[in-house]
C-alpha cells in the first residue's frame, strides 16, 4: 500500500492537503454557513434564535424597516447605512495615508546599507512585540486634553505668550484614523520592502544607461515592480480595517461605531445573533467586492508595466 502510495502522485497532493481541508472546512466553512443560516432568522424575547427565512435583518440593516406604520412618511432610516459608509471611508482613507508613508520608508530601508536595513527592520517590528490594545491606550495618553501632544502645545505657546485651550483630540474620528494608521503601518511596510528589496539593480543600471532621470525611473521601473508589495499591502490593511472595533472603541470613545463596533454590540450588548450576523456578512460582501476590483485594476503578485 505504501508503495503505491508512493508512485501515486494525486493521491499524495490529496493526503497532504486533507488537513489543511479539514481545518477549513470546520472552524471556516461550517461556522460561516451557520451564521448564513442565523441571518436569515429571528430573535426570540431571550435572544435565541428563531430559525426561519426573512430578509428582515438585511433590510435593516440597510435601512428599510418592515414594521413601518401607515401614516409614516417614509420607512427608511439610515443609521446603519451612514455606519457601513463611515467604515468604508476610514478603511479607504486609512490605506492611502498608510500607502503615502509606508512606501517612501520602504524604499528607504530598501536602499540602505544591508547591515543598517537589519536595523530598520527591527525598528519597524518592535512595536508589534507589544499588545495591540496596550499601543491602542498609549495613544490616549497622548491625544487626551493632559496628554503629551496638548502638553507640548501648551509649553510652545506659553513661551510665546499666545493663548492655548486644549485640543480635543481624543474621542474624534481623527483620533480613530491616527490609531489605525499606527497600528496598521508595519503591515504595509514589510511586502512594499519585500518588492522593493528584489529589484535588480541592473535595471536601474540600464534605465540610466538608456537616459532616464531618477524621477522617470522611479516611475518607469521601480514603481511598477512594486505594485505587488502595494496591492498585498493594501489587503492587509483594508480587510482589517473593515473590522476591527477596539480602536474605535477605545479612542472613539464608543461614539465613533463603525461595522466591527455594530457587530461586537450586536452580540454581546443587544443579544440579537441574527442581526449580527447579517452584518457580518454584509461586511464580508463589502469586502471582498472592493477587494476583487482593486485586484482586478492592479493584479494580484503581478508586476505592472507602465507604457
Amino acid at each position: 500500500m505504501l508503495k503505491r502510495l508512493r508512485e501515486n502522485k494525486s493521491a499524495q497532493g490529496t493526503l497532504l492537503v486533507t488537513p489543511t481541508l479539514l481545518w477549513m472546512i470546520g472552524l471556516l466553512i461550517i461556522p460561516l454557513l451557520l451564521t448564513l443560516v442565523i441571518s436569515f432568522g429571528s430573535r426570540d424575547a431571550d435572544g435565541g434564535v428563531i430559525y426561519g427565512f426573512s430578509f428582515h435583518n438585511y433590510l435593516r440593516l440597510f435601512g428599510y424597516s418592515t414594521n413601518c406604520d401607515a401614516g409614516q412618511a417614509s420607512c427608511f432610516e439610515p443609521l446603519y447605512v451612514n455606519i457601513l459608509g463611515r467604515s468604508l471611508s476610514l478603511a479607504f482613507n486609512t490605506t492611502l495615508i498608510v500607502i503615502s508613508m509606508a512606501y517612501p520608508l520602504a524604499y528607504f530601508i530598501a536602499r540602505a546599507h544591508p547591515k543598517q536595513r537589519t536595523t530598520f527592520l527591527m525598528l519597524v517590528l518592535v512595536p508589534l512585540w507589544t499588545n495591540f490594545v496596550i499601543r491602542v491606550y498609549a495613544w490616549m495618553m497622548l491625544l487626551r486634553e493632559q496628554g503629551v501632544i496638548n502638553g507640548i502645545i501648551g509649553w510652545l505657546a506659553a513661551r510665546l505668550n499666545i493663548p492655548f485651550e486644549p485640543l480635543q483630540m481624543l474621542y474624534t474620528p481623527g483620533a480613530v484614523l491616527v490609531g489605525m494608521v499606527y497600528e496598521f503601518l508595519p503591515f504595509m511596510i514589510l511586502p512594499i520592502f519585500t518588492s522593493l528589496e528584489k529589484i535588480d539593480n541592473a535595471l536601474f543600471e540600464a534605465a540610466a544607461d538608456l537616459g532616464a532621470n531618477p524621477f522617470r525611473t522611479f516611475l518607469r521601473v521601480t514603481l511598477p515592480l512594486s505594485m505587488p508589495g502595494v496591492v498585498a499591502g493594501t489587503i492587509l490593511v483594508f480587510i482589517p480595517v473593515m473590522g476591527t472595533f477596539i480602536v474605535s472603541d477605545i479612542l472613539g470613545g464608543r461614539q465613533v461605531i463603525l461595522v466591527g463596533n455594530l457587530i461586537q454590540r450586536q452580540f454581546l450588548d443587544a443579544r440579537d445573533p441574527t442581526f449580527g450576523s447579517a452584518a457580518s456578512l454584509i461586511l464580508m460582501i463589502l469586502t471582498l467586492i472592493v477587494t476583487y476590483f482593486y485586484t482586478r485594476k492592479f493584479g494580484f503578485g503581478e508586476e505592472i508595466v507602465v507604457a
